[in-house]
């Protein structure tokens, strides 16, 4: 493969956007065992949240498919294959980041998180009431006039 050739590869797997669109796969063998990538994620993200017997599962899960991005990720950086296989490589990346992506957003908020999120909402109430109120129109410049 040439150098020009494996850069564009790793950049499209590091791209952040890079699981926009991306599938997540059917199956992916891990360690040399098949797993149903896609029936797994989609079967905890029906939940709202992950229950505490979950748990433990869904973090191996994550570390077993980041270990997996990590193993095919090394034979396109060290140019070690074709570019037809660094190819396959980056598109089974990108469903593997695909999945991780989509098991990082399970599970409750920490209070914290949660806290700051509802403080947001709150304040753009707020500041959506006070343009109204004060006859700011949607884009929010004065209108010229003040409504009574």
């Amino acid at each position: 493969m040439k150098e020009y050739e494996r850069k564009g590869l790793l950049e499209r797997v590091n791209r952040e956007a890079a699981t926009v669109g991306a599938d997540i796969p059917e199956e992916i063998e891990i360690q040399g065992e098949p797993i149903e990538l896609r029936s797994f994620v989609f079967e905890i993200k029906r939940r709202d949240t992950v229950p505490p017997g979950e748990r433990d599962r869904v973090e191996r899960a994550k570390r077993n498919l980041r270990r997996e991005r990590l193993a095919r990720l090394e034979p396109i950086e060290e140019n070690e294959v074709s570019y037809d296989r660094g190819e396959e490589l980056a598109a089974s990346i990108i469903g593997i980041d695909r999945a991780l992506d989509a098991l990082e957003g399970l599970g409750a908020p920490d209070p914290e998180t949660e806290a700051k999120r509802q403080e947001a909402a709150d304040q753009k109430r707020w500041m959506s009431f006070l343009k109204k109120a004060l006859g700011r129109d949607d884009a929010g410049g004065a209108s010229g006039r003040t409504r009574f």
